[in-house]
Protein backbone atom coordinates (compact mmCIF):
# COMPACT_ATOMS: atom_id res chain seq x y z
CA UNK A 1 0.00 0.00 0.00
CA UNK A 2 1.62 3.36 -1.17
CA UNK A 3 0.56 5.95 1.53
CA UNK A 4 1.03 9.44 0.60
CA UNK A 5 1.47 12.26 2.94
CA UNK A 6 0.17 15.85 2.01
CA UNK A 7 0.80 19.29 3.80
CA UNK A 8 -0.68 22.32 3.28
CA UNK A 9 -1.44 25.72 5.18
CA UNK A 10 -4.94 24.27 5.95
CA UNK A 11 -7.20 21.49 5.48
CA UNK A 12 -8.55 23.32 2.19
CA UNK A 13 -5.68 23.37 0.71
CA UNK A 14 -3.78 20.20 1.67
CA UNK A 15 -7.41 18.83 0.27
CA UNK A 16 -7.31 20.39 -2.74
CA UNK A 17 -3.37 18.82 -3.03
CA UNK A 18 -5.11 14.87 -2.10
CA UNK A 19 -7.59 15.63 -4.78
CA UNK A 20 -4.95 16.70 -7.89
CA UNK A 21 -2.95 13.76 -6.60
CA UNK A 22 -4.74 10.70 -5.86
CA UNK A 23 -8.25 11.43 -7.59
CA UNK A 24 -11.78 11.88 -6.48
CA UNK A 25 -12.00 8.80 -4.68
CA UNK A 26 -9.02 9.15 -2.18
CA UNK A 27 -9.15 7.03 1.10
CA UNK A 28 -7.88 9.70 4.23
CA UNK A 29 -6.55 8.39 6.48
CA UNK A 30 -5.83 11.06 8.40
CA UNK A 31 -6.34 14.57 8.63
CA UNK A 32 -5.22 16.31 11.26
CA UNK A 33 -3.70 20.28 12.55
CA UNK A 34 -0.11 20.24 13.05
CA UNK A 35 3.16 23.15 13.05
CA UNK A 36 2.72 25.32 10.42
CA UNK A 37 -0.57 24.31 8.48
CA UNK A 38 -2.59 21.03 8.17
CA UNK A 39 -1.50 17.40 7.27
CA UNK A 40 -3.35 14.70 5.63
CA UNK A 41 -2.67 10.66 5.04
CA UNK A 42 -3.68 8.84 1.85
CA UNK A 43 -3.92 6.49 -0.52
CA UNK A 44 -5.81 5.73 -3.72
CA UNK A 45 -8.87 3.53 -4.05
CA UNK A 46 -7.39 0.62 -5.88
CA UNK A 47 -4.59 0.26 -2.73
CA UNK A 48 -7.84 -0.57 -0.43
CA UNK A 49 -9.08 -3.02 -2.99
CA UNK A 50 -5.83 -4.69 -3.22
CA UNK A 51 -5.57 -4.82 0.76
CA UNK A 52 -9.24 -6.66 0.90
CA UNK A 53 -8.33 -8.88 -1.63
CA UNK A 54 -4.89 -9.97 -0.40
CA UNK A 55 -4.56 -13.72 1.65
CA UNK A 56 -4.81 -14.10 5.28
CA UNK A 57 -1.12 -13.37 6.69
CA UNK A 58 -1.29 -16.18 8.71
CA UNK A 59 -0.92 -20.03 7.93
CA UNK A 60 -4.05 -21.66 8.22
CA UNK A 61 -2.90 -24.59 10.71
CA UNK A 62 -1.54 -23.39 14.05
CA UNK A 63 -1.54 -25.65 17.45
CA UNK A 64 -4.58 -24.38 19.21
CA UNK A 65 -2.67 -23.94 22.43
CA UNK A 66 -0.57 -21.04 20.75
CA UNK A 67 -3.70 -19.70 19.10
CA UNK A 68 -5.33 -19.02 22.55
CA UNK A 69 -3.62 -17.12 23.86
CA UNK A 70 -4.49 -14.19 22.08
CA UNK A 71 -7.78 -12.87 21.63
CA UNK A 72 -9.12 -9.60 19.84
CA UNK A 73 -11.65 -7.69 19.20
CA UNK A 74 -13.10 -4.82 17.60
CA UNK A 75 -15.23 -3.36 20.41
CA UNK A 76 -13.65 -0.31 21.90
CA UNK A 77 -15.58 -0.66 24.53
CA UNK A 78 -13.68 -3.76 26.36
CA UNK A 79 -10.50 -3.57 27.89
CA UNK A 80 -8.92 -6.85 26.28
CA UNK A 81 -9.77 -8.26 23.13
CA UNK A 82 -12.65 -11.22 22.51
CA UNK A 83 -10.69 -13.71 20.76
CA UNK A 84 -9.09 -13.77 17.41
CA UNK A 85 -9.94 -17.48 17.32
CA UNK A 86 -12.41 -16.89 15.79
CA UNK A 87 -11.06 -14.61 13.08
CA UNK A 88 -8.51 -17.80 12.34
CA UNK A 89 -11.12 -20.53 12.23
CA UNK A 90 -13.79 -18.69 9.50
CA UNK A 91 -10.92 -17.36 7.58
CA UNK A 92 -12.23 -16.29 4.17
CA UNK A 93 -15.42 -17.98 4.81
CA UNK A 94 -16.76 -14.70 6.69
CA UNK A 95 -19.02 -12.48 5.08
CA UNK A 96 -18.89 -8.41 5.49
CA UNK A 97 -22.12 -7.04 7.04
CA UNK A 98 -21.92 -3.25 6.69
CA UNK A 99 -21.78 -1.09 9.57
CA UNK A 100 -25.20 0.69 8.14
CA UNK A 101 -27.20 -1.90 8.96
CA UNK A 102 -26.61 -2.49 12.27
CA UNK A 103 -27.18 1.47 13.10
CA UNK A 104 -30.36 2.24 15.08
CA UNK A 105 -32.06 5.11 14.93
CA UNK A 106 -30.99 7.81 17.40
CA UNK A 107 -33.84 8.75 20.32
CA UNK A 108 -35.84 11.41 18.65
CA UNK A 109 -36.85 14.15 20.99
CA UNK A 110 -40.04 15.03 20.18
CA UNK A 111 -41.79 18.79 20.14
CA UNK A 112 -45.15 18.93 22.41
CA UNK A 113 -48.47 20.68 20.83
CA UNK A 114 -46.90 24.24 19.17
CA UNK A 115 -48.72 27.61 19.22
CA UNK A 116 -47.92 30.16 16.33
CA UNK A 117 -46.26 32.17 19.12
CA UNK A 118 -44.43 29.95 21.26
CA UNK A 119 -42.95 26.83 20.65
CA UNK A 120 -42.54 24.40 24.06
CA UNK A 121 -40.49 21.63 24.40
CA UNK A 122 -40.64 18.21 25.89
CA UNK A 123 -38.25 18.03 28.87
CA UNK A 124 -38.62 14.61 30.38
CA UNK A 125 -35.75 13.05 27.73
CA UNK A 126 -32.37 13.32 28.98
CA UNK A 127 -29.19 12.16 26.35
CA UNK A 128 -25.82 10.89 27.80
CA UNK A 129 -22.76 13.56 26.49
CA UNK A 130 -20.27 11.45 27.85
CA UNK A 131 -21.18 7.94 26.21
CA UNK A 132 -22.41 9.71 23.06
CA UNK A 133 -19.49 12.27 22.41
CA UNK A 134 -16.94 8.97 23.21
CA UNK A 135 -18.59 6.65 20.57
CA UNK A 136 -19.03 7.82 16.66
CA UNK A 137 -22.76 7.86 16.17
CA UNK A 138 -22.38 4.97 12.91
CA UNK A 139 -20.84 2.77 15.58
CA UNK A 140 -22.93 4.12 18.77
CA UNK A 141 -25.60 1.09 18.12
CA UNK A 142 -23.28 -1.28 16.53
CA UNK A 143 -24.08 -4.99 18.27
CA UNK A 144 -21.43 -6.98 19.70
CA UNK A 145 -19.03 -9.50 17.82
CA UNK A 146 -19.96 -12.67 20.24
CA UNK A 147 -17.13 -15.17 19.84
CA UNK A 148 -17.67 -19.05 18.18
CA UNK A 149 -17.13 -22.19 19.80
CA UNK A 150 -14.45 -24.22 18.65
CA UNK A 151 -13.81 -27.65 19.40
CA UNK A 152 -10.62 -27.87 20.96
CA UNK A 153 -7.40 -29.30 18.89
CA UNK A 154 -5.92 -32.62 19.98
CA UNK A 155 -2.78 -31.63 21.83
CA UNK A 156 0.40 -31.91 20.05
CA UNK A 157 2.98 -34.55 21.59
CA UNK A 158 6.18 -33.12 23.19
CA UNK A 159 8.35 -32.62 19.91
CA UNK A 160 5.81 -30.47 18.21
CA UNK A 161 5.95 -28.04 21.25
CA UNK A 162 7.35 -24.52 20.03
CA UNK A 163 9.82 -23.38 21.78
CA UNK A 164 10.17 -20.32 24.33
CA UNK A 165 12.11 -18.66 21.24
CA UNK A 166 9.14 -19.08 18.80
CA UNK A 167 6.65 -18.15 21.40
CA UNK A 168 7.93 -15.22 22.02
CA UNK A 169 8.48 -14.29 18.15
CA UNK A 170 4.99 -15.34 17.32
CA UNK A 171 3.53 -12.87 20.37
CA UNK A 172 5.57 -10.09 18.59
CA UNK A 173 3.45 -10.90 15.64
CA UNK A 174 -0.20 -10.88 16.88
CA UNK A 175 0.80 -8.16 18.95
CA UNK A 176 1.63 -6.08 15.80
CA UNK A 177 -1.28 -7.61 14.28
CA UNK A 178 -3.38 -6.22 17.01
CA UNK A 179 -2.33 -2.97 16.27
CA UNK A 180 -2.72 -3.01 12.79
CA UNK A 181 -6.49 -3.72 13.49
CA UNK A 182 -7.47 -1.57 15.76
CA UNK A 183 -5.59 1.08 13.61
CA UNK A 184 -7.88 0.56 10.73
CA UNK A 185 -10.94 0.20 12.55
CA UNK A 186 -10.31 3.69 13.70
CA UNK A 187 -10.02 4.55 10.10
CA UNK A 188 -13.02 2.90 8.68
CA UNK A 189 -15.19 4.85 11.78
CA UNK A 190 -13.12 8.16 10.94
CA UNK A 191 -14.33 7.21 6.97
CA UNK A 192 -17.79 6.09 7.74
CA UNK A 193 -18.41 8.74 10.21
CA UNK A 194 -17.48 11.25 6.98
CA UNK A 195 -19.31 9.40 4.58
CA UNK A 196 -22.77 9.19 6.86
CA UNK A 197 -21.95 13.19 7.21
CA UNK A 198 -22.11 13.87 3.61
CA UNK A 199 -25.28 11.88 3.70
CA UNK A 200 -27.23 14.04 6.20
CA UNK A 201 -25.81 17.10 4.16
CA UNK A 202 -27.79 15.66 0.87
CA UNK A 203 -30.99 14.33 3.09
CA UNK A 204 -31.23 17.09 6.38
CA UNK A 205 -29.95 20.49 5.37
CA UNK A 206 -31.12 22.18 8.36
CA UNK A 207 -28.83 20.22 10.23
CA UNK A 208 -26.00 20.99 8.49
CA UNK A 209 -26.88 24.51 8.22
CA UNK A 210 -26.90 24.10 12.26
CA UNK A 211 -23.64 22.10 12.12
CA UNK A 212 -22.00 25.29 10.14
CA UNK A 213 -23.72 28.22 13.06
CA UNK A 214 -22.46 26.56 15.60
CA UNK A 215 -18.83 25.97 14.40
CA UNK A 216 -18.50 29.16 13.10
CA UNK A 217 -19.61 30.66 16.39
CA UNK A 218 -16.80 29.16 18.11
CA UNK A 219 -18.40 26.06 19.83
CA UNK A 220 -16.12 22.54 19.85
CA UNK A 221 -17.08 19.75 17.12
CA UNK A 222 -17.90 17.25 19.81
CA UNK A 223 -20.57 19.52 20.67
CA UNK A 224 -21.69 20.80 17.66
CA UNK A 225 -21.88 17.56 16.27
CA UNK A 226 -23.85 16.31 19.34
CA UNK A 227 -26.62 19.00 19.03
CA UNK A 228 -26.69 18.35 15.25
CA UNK A 229 -27.30 14.68 15.35
CA UNK A 230 -30.46 15.04 18.16
CA UNK A 231 -31.75 18.32 16.66
CA UNK A 232 -35.74 16.83 15.99
CA UNK A 233 -36.82 16.14 12.76
CA UNK A 234 -39.04 18.11 10.61
CA UNK A 235 -37.65 21.14 11.53
CA UNK A 236 -37.52 24.78 10.01
CA UNK A 237 -34.39 26.56 10.57
CA UNK A 238 -35.91 29.12 12.37
CA UNK A 239 -37.54 26.53 15.00
CA UNK A 240 -34.03 24.86 14.79
CA UNK A 241 -32.57 27.69 16.29
CA UNK A 242 -35.01 28.15 18.76
CA UNK A 243 -34.43 24.51 19.84
CA UNK A 244 -30.11 25.54 20.07
CA UNK A 245 -30.57 27.98 21.72
CA UNK A 246 -32.74 26.59 24.37
CA UNK A 247 -30.53 23.53 24.98
CA UNK A 248 -27.94 25.84 25.83
CA UNK A 249 -29.57 27.92 27.67
CA UNK A 250 -30.87 25.06 30.22
CA UNK A 251 -27.47 24.08 30.41
CA UNK A 252 -25.61 27.61 30.73
CA UNK A 253 -25.96 28.16 35.00
CA UNK A 254 -25.80 31.57 36.27
CA UNK A 255 -26.90 33.52 38.98
CA UNK A 256 -30.23 35.08 38.80
CA UNK A 257 -29.36 38.25 40.94
CA UNK A 258 -26.54 39.65 43.00
CA UNK A 259 -27.92 38.26 45.93
CA UNK A 260 -25.16 35.60 46.03
CA UNK A 261 -22.39 37.95 45.74
CA UNK A 262 -23.05 41.49 47.09
CA UNK A 263 -25.72 41.50 48.85
CA UNK A 264 -24.98 38.24 50.31
CA UNK A 265 -21.62 39.32 51.24
CA UNK A 266 -19.13 36.85 52.13
CA UNK A 267 -14.98 36.27 51.15
CA UNK A 268 -14.14 36.39 47.47
CA UNK A 269 -10.82 35.90 45.81
CA UNK A 270 -10.59 36.26 41.90
CA UNK A 271 -8.06 33.93 40.07
CA UNK A 272 -6.79 33.45 36.73
CA UNK A 273 -3.60 33.37 34.90
CA UNK A 274 -1.92 36.96 34.05
CA UNK A 275 -3.78 39.61 31.84
CA UNK A 276 -7.21 38.43 32.35
CA UNK A 277 -8.24 41.72 33.88
CA UNK A 278 -8.57 40.66 37.63
CA UNK A 279 -7.59 43.94 39.08
CA UNK A 280 -10.20 45.73 36.98
CA UNK A 281 -12.91 43.37 37.22
CA UNK A 282 -12.17 43.49 41.72
CA UNK A 283 -12.74 47.27 41.55
CA UNK A 284 -15.79 46.95 39.47
CA UNK A 285 -17.46 44.88 41.74
CA UNK A 286 -15.97 46.73 44.29
CA UNK A 287 -17.69 49.91 42.62
CA UNK A 288 -20.86 47.80 42.49
CA UNK A 289 -21.07 47.29 45.96
CA UNK A 290 -20.10 50.98 47.26
CA UNK A 291 -23.09 52.26 44.96
CA UNK A 292 -25.42 49.55 47.00
CA UNK A 293 -24.58 49.26 50.62
CA UNK A 294 -21.63 52.18 50.73
CA UNK A 295 -17.83 52.26 52.41
CA UNK A 296 -18.46 50.86 56.17
CA UNK A 297 -18.85 47.31 55.52
CA UNK A 298 -15.96 46.40 52.08
CA UNK A 299 -12.79 45.25 52.56
CA UNK A 300 -10.65 45.06 49.72
CA UNK A 301 -7.56 42.70 50.14
CA UNK A 302 -4.37 42.26 47.45
CA UNK A 303 -2.14 38.93 47.19
CA UNK A 304 0.10 40.80 44.26
CA UNK A 305 3.29 41.54 45.50
CA UNK A 306 5.51 39.99 43.16
CA UNK A 307 4.91 42.93 39.94
CA UNK A 308 6.57 45.91 40.73
CA UNK A 309 3.66 48.13 41.80
CA UNK A 310 1.30 45.19 41.27
CA UNK A 311 -0.65 46.27 44.15
CA UNK A 312 -0.77 50.03 43.58
CA UNK A 313 -3.30 49.71 40.58
CA UNK A 314 -5.99 48.67 43.25
CA UNK A 315 -4.33 50.88 45.83
CA UNK A 316 -5.43 53.85 43.03
CA UNK A 317 -8.94 51.85 43.03
CA UNK A 318 -9.54 51.88 46.44
CA UNK A 319 -8.77 55.72 47.47
CA UNK A 320 -11.13 56.63 45.04
CA UNK A 321 -13.77 54.93 46.83
CA UNK A 322 -13.12 55.51 49.92
CA UNK A 323 -11.95 51.80 51.20
CA UNK A 324 -8.62 50.23 52.67
CA UNK A 325 -6.99 48.03 50.32
CA UNK A 326 -4.54 45.22 52.57
CA UNK A 327 -1.41 44.13 50.65
CA UNK A 328 -0.30 40.40 51.73
CA UNK A 329 2.52 38.35 50.49
CA UNK A 330 1.99 35.22 52.75
CA UNK A 331 0.12 32.61 54.59
CA UNK A 332 0.55 34.65 57.94
CA UNK A 333 -0.20 37.98 56.17
CA UNK A 334 -3.45 36.64 54.83
CA UNK A 335 -4.70 35.26 58.24
CA UNK A 336 -3.98 38.85 59.78
CA UNK A 337 -5.75 40.66 57.11
CA UNK A 338 -8.79 38.82 57.19
CA UNK A 339 -8.96 38.94 61.14
CA UNK A 340 -8.73 42.56 60.77
CA UNK A 341 -11.49 42.43 58.54
CA UNK A 342 -13.43 39.72 60.13
CA UNK A 343 -16.81 42.73 60.73
CA UNK A 344 -17.14 43.41 57.44
CA UNK A 345 -19.72 42.10 55.40
CA UNK A 346 -18.18 41.65 51.85
CA UNK A 347 -14.24 40.89 51.67
CA UNK A 348 -12.98 41.09 47.83
CA UNK A 349 -9.10 39.35 47.38
CA UNK A 350 -7.12 40.54 43.92
CA UNK A 351 -4.61 37.58 42.99
CA UNK A 352 -1.49 37.74 41.51
CA UNK A 353 -2.04 36.68 38.06
CA UNK A 354 -0.38 33.43 37.39
CA UNK A 355 -0.04 30.63 34.03
CA UNK A 356 -2.22 27.99 34.24
CA UNK A 357 1.29 25.90 34.12
CA UNK A 358 3.23 27.25 36.47
CA UNK A 359 3.63 25.48 40.01
CA UNK A 360 2.93 28.59 41.96
CA UNK A 361 -1.06 27.71 40.93
CA UNK A 362 -0.61 25.37 43.73
CA UNK A 363 0.80 27.25 46.11
CA UNK A 364 -2.03 30.37 44.88
CA UNK A 365 -4.93 27.62 45.88
CA UNK A 366 -3.39 26.35 48.47
CA UNK A 367 -2.88 30.09 50.15
CA UNK A 368 -6.88 30.94 49.79
CA UNK A 369 -7.75 27.22 51.61
CA UNK A 370 -5.39 27.34 54.77
CA UNK A 371 -8.15 30.00 56.32
CA UNK A 372 -10.68 29.18 58.65
CA UNK A 373 -12.77 31.82 57.04
CA UNK A 374 -14.26 30.35 53.60
CA UNK A 375 -13.22 31.98 50.60
CA UNK A 376 -15.28 31.70 47.23
CA UNK A 377 -12.86 31.50 44.41
CA UNK A 378 -14.64 32.69 41.23
CA UNK A 379 -12.27 32.33 37.93
CA UNK A 380 -11.54 34.86 35.32
CA UNK A 381 -11.81 33.41 31.82
CA UNK A 382 -10.25 35.47 29.03
CA UNK A 383 -13.07 35.44 26.13
CA UNK A 384 -10.41 35.94 23.65
CA UNK A 385 -8.74 32.65 24.27
CA UNK A 386 -9.67 29.36 22.44
CA UNK A 387 -11.45 26.01 24.12
CA UNK A 388 -8.38 24.44 24.51
CA UNK A 389 -6.91 27.38 26.88
CA UNK A 390 -9.62 27.72 28.62
CA UNK A 391 -10.23 24.45 29.65
CA UNK A 392 -6.35 23.80 30.69
CA UNK A 393 -6.89 26.87 32.81
CA UNK A 394 -10.08 25.64 34.03
CA UNK A 395 -8.49 22.32 34.97
CA UNK A 396 -5.48 24.06 36.55
CA UNK A 397 -7.17 26.51 38.67
CA UNK A 398 -9.97 23.94 39.89
CA UNK A 399 -7.91 22.53 43.03
CA UNK A 400 -9.73 22.25 45.45
CA UNK A 401 -13.06 23.36 43.43
CA UNK A 402 -14.50 26.64 42.11
CA UNK A 403 -17.54 28.25 42.75
CA UNK A 404 -17.84 30.36 40.00
CA UNK A 405 -16.28 32.19 37.17
CA UNK A 406 -16.29 35.51 35.10
CA UNK A 407 -15.71 36.06 31.52
CA UNK A 408 -13.78 39.37 31.15
CA UNK A 409 -12.72 40.88 27.56
CA UNK A 410 -16.13 40.08 25.40
CA UNK A 411 -16.00 43.48 23.98
CA UNK A 412 -12.55 42.12 22.61
CA UNK A 413 -13.65 38.30 21.20
CA UNK A 414 -14.66 37.74 17.81
CA UNK A 415 -16.58 34.50 18.89
CA UNK A 416 -17.72 33.56 22.66
CA UNK A 417 -19.23 30.45 21.70
CA UNK A 418 -15.50 28.69 22.65
CA UNK A 419 -15.74 29.64 26.16
CA UNK A 420 -19.59 29.25 26.75
CA UNK A 421 -19.20 25.58 25.30
CA UNK A 422 -16.11 25.20 27.81
CA UNK A 423 -18.29 26.65 30.97
CA UNK A 424 -21.14 24.13 29.92
CA UNK A 425 -18.65 21.10 29.66
CA UNK A 426 -17.26 21.99 32.99
CA UNK A 427 -20.41 23.11 34.76
CA UNK A 428 -18.83 25.77 35.89
CA UNK A 429 -21.34 28.72 37.21
CA UNK A 430 -21.10 31.90 35.18
CA UNK A 431 -21.21 35.02 37.73
CA UNK A 432 -20.93 38.23 35.50
CA UNK A 433 -19.23 39.13 32.24
CA UNK A 434 -16.98 42.01 31.97
CA UNK A 435 -17.35 43.53 28.06
CA UNK A 436 -14.56 47.04 28.88
CA UNK A 437 -12.39 48.91 31.00
CA UNK A 438 -14.56 51.73 32.22
CA UNK A 439 -15.60 51.20 35.93
CA UNK A 440 -18.24 50.25 37.17
CA UNK A 441 -19.85 50.37 34.01
CA UNK A 442 -18.32 47.92 31.89
CA UNK A 443 -19.81 44.64 33.87
CA UNK A 444 -22.70 43.13 33.97
CA UNK A 445 -24.87 39.69 35.73
CA UNK A 446 -24.62 37.03 33.40
CA UNK A 447 -27.54 36.91 31.34
CA UNK A 448 -28.06 33.83 29.53
CA UNK A 449 -30.54 34.88 26.88
CA UNK A 450 -28.39 37.39 26.16
CA UNK A 451 -25.29 35.57 25.71
CA UNK A 452 -26.35 33.09 23.74
CA UNK A 453 -28.28 35.05 21.04
CA UNK A 454 -24.74 36.96 20.96
CA UNK A 455 -22.66 34.02 20.64
CA UNK A 456 -24.86 32.65 17.37
CA UNK A 457 -25.50 35.76 15.87
CA UNK A 458 -22.49 38.04 16.14
CA UNK A 459 -21.27 38.90 12.54
CA UNK A 460 -18.29 37.69 10.82
CA UNK A 461 -16.69 38.46 7.59
CA UNK A 462 -17.57 36.38 4.53
CA UNK A 463 -13.98 35.44 3.83
CA UNK A 464 -13.15 34.46 7.34
CA UNK A 465 -10.53 32.56 7.11
CA UNK A 466 -11.17 30.34 10.20
CA UNK A 467 -14.73 29.48 8.74
CA UNK A 468 -15.42 26.09 7.43
CA UNK A 469 -16.78 25.51 4.05
CA UNK A 470 -19.79 22.86 3.63
CA UNK A 471 -17.76 20.41 2.06
CA UNK A 472 -15.41 19.96 4.35
CA UNK A 473 -17.84 19.50 7.03
CA UNK A 474 -18.02 15.85 6.56
CA UNK A 475 -14.22 15.90 6.69
CA UNK A 476 -14.55 17.91 10.09
CA UNK A 477 -17.05 15.80 11.95
CA UNK A 478 -14.92 12.26 10.67
CA UNK A 479 -11.93 13.43 12.65
CA UNK A 480 -13.84 14.66 15.60
CA UNK A 481 -12.52 14.07 19.18
CA UNK A 482 -14.85 12.57 21.54
CA UNK A 483 -14.71 14.82 24.72
CA UNK A 484 -15.87 12.68 28.02
CA UNK A 485 -16.12 15.40 30.35
CA UNK A 486 -19.89 15.92 30.70
CA UNK A 487 -22.29 13.92 31.85
CA UNK A 488 -25.44 14.75 30.36
CA UNK A 489 -27.20 17.51 28.40
CA UNK A 490 -30.61 18.48 30.04
CA UNK A 491 -33.27 19.37 28.15
CA UNK A 492 -31.86 17.48 24.83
Amino acid sequence: MNIKRFFGKNSREALSMVRKALGDNAVILSNRAVAGGNEIMAFTEEDMHAIANNEPLMPAARPSNMVQDFDYSLSAHQDEPTTLLSLLSKGSKNTYQPAAAQIEELPKIHFAAETPDTLEIDLHSGLSLSDDLNTPSVFKNQRKVEPETINEAPKPSMQDKPSATHKSATSQQMAFMLSEMRNMRNVIESQLTAISWGNIQQREPVKSEILSTLLTAGFSPALSRYLAENLPDSLDSKKANAWIKYILGKNLSTIENETEVLDQGGVFALIGPTGVGKTTTTAKLAARYVMKHGTQNLGLITTDAYRVGGHEQLRIYGKILGVMVHAVKDEADLKIALNELKNKHTILIDTVGVSQRDRMVTEQISLLSSTKTPIKKLLCLNATSTGETLTDVIHAYKGKGLDGCIITKLDEAATIGNALDVIIREKLKLYYTANGQRVPEDINLANKIELIHLAMNLKSPANRPFQFLTEELPFIMGNTVPSGNTSQLMGA
